[in-house]
């Protein structure tokens, strides 16, 4: 039986601009879009608004070629305020850039962003199509995999680069890079327990190569362990993706010049795929997936289709339409 479009997805107020390879934030009721190709802009989409505000836009000589954006974890500040860091490189590997964002929501009166500078990155590190996650004990470590197959631990505190290693496949870029839900458990554990500060464990996906990533604070090592891949999604990359609990969901990919429009889950606790026979209503690669916590909605947010045209479409989904056990 082939693959089926449906009404799971929901088409949402489209973009300002068309928009490719984003990165978007969560925050309250509110998606921060930050940058992309071939825009510096950045909006804050707000989910029951359905409208967009601009935010600030990068700096001129800033070049957003599949750049990371993450949210700093401080439970210490005010929670009207969140940071935000954003890093990237050029296609050259050396026009790199580090920028923190103090945000303050621009849908209340009080807002003032700026952007304040700082440099991630060695002279050669390629972070075209990078991905990063925050974590450890104290949500103080910076993970980052890039071209061709790093991974490098950066610590927020010091603004130092404490990890450099290489990761058992061939290449990856505009891959899935997700924490397990269950490091949030551990990080408990850990706090009763300082002197054992066991793993933190991430996922890794791109195209062939599947990853179960350790990362020892104590020794400051890491431990890989490789995980299956199933055929269907194999050949992709530049997927959206977002990790709910214990799964994965995938939506759409490359594999120039095929585009995908299937939608894949890996369930992390079995260790094992679905290809859902549900689809996108079109196939799409280079967009960005968030999930909106308060309404269980996910949001799939521009990219690229068939056609090689970036598009402003902005469409969202329920968790529970690809998880059973939330209905």
């Amino acid at each position: 039986m082939g693959n089926r479009n449906t009404t799971h997805f929901q088409n949402l107020k489209e973009l300002p601009t068309p928009l490719s390879h984003s990165q978007c934030v969560l925050h309250k009721h509110e998606l921060l879009i930050c940058g992309g190709v071939p825009q510096r802009i950045c909006y804050s989409y707000h989910t029951i608004k359905n409208e967009y505000k601009f935010i600030c836009e990068y700096p001129r000589n800033v070049q957003l070629y599949g750049h990371c954006v993450v949210k700093l974890v401080d439970n210490n500040k005010d929670r009207s305020q969140i940071t935000l860091l954003s890093f990237g490189s050029d296609w050259n590997r050396y026009s790199k850039h580090t920028l923190i964002m103090k945000y303050v929501s621009v849908w209340s009166d009080d807002n003032n962003n700026r952007n304040h500078p700082i440099i991630i990155g060695r002279d050669n590190d390629d972070y075209i199509g990078a991905r990063a996650l925050i974590g450890g004990i104290n949500n103080h470590l910076l993970f980052i995999t890039y071209l061709p197959k790093n991974i490098s631990v950066f610590d927020l505190k010091t603004f130092q680069f404490i990890k450099h290693d290489t990761l058992p496949t061939n290449c990856i870029q505009y891959h899935c890079f997700v924490s397990k839900s269950e490091n949030g458990q551990v990080q408990e554990m850990i706090k009763t327990n300082q002197k054992n500060k066991q793993n933190y464990q991430m996922l890794l996906f791109c195209e062939k190569t599947g990853l179960s990533i350790k990362y020892n604070e104590d020794n400051n090592a890491f431990q890989f362990q490789k995980l299956p891949v199933c055929d269907d999604i194999a050949p992709f990359y530049e997927y959206a993706y977002v990790c709910i609990n214990d799964f994965i969901l995938f939506f759409g990919g490359s594999n120039y010049p095929d585009v995908s429009k299937s939608v894949y889950k890996y369930s992390i606790r079995e260790n094992k795929w679905m290809t859902f026979q549900d689809t996108l209503p079109s196939p799409l690669r280079d967009c960005v997936a968030i999930l909106s916590e308060k309404d269980n909605d996910i949001h799939i947010i521009g990219g690229v289709n068939d056609k090689d045209i970036k598009v402003s479409s902005h469409m969202k989904t329920k968790v529970r339409a690809w998880d059973p056990s939330q209905l």
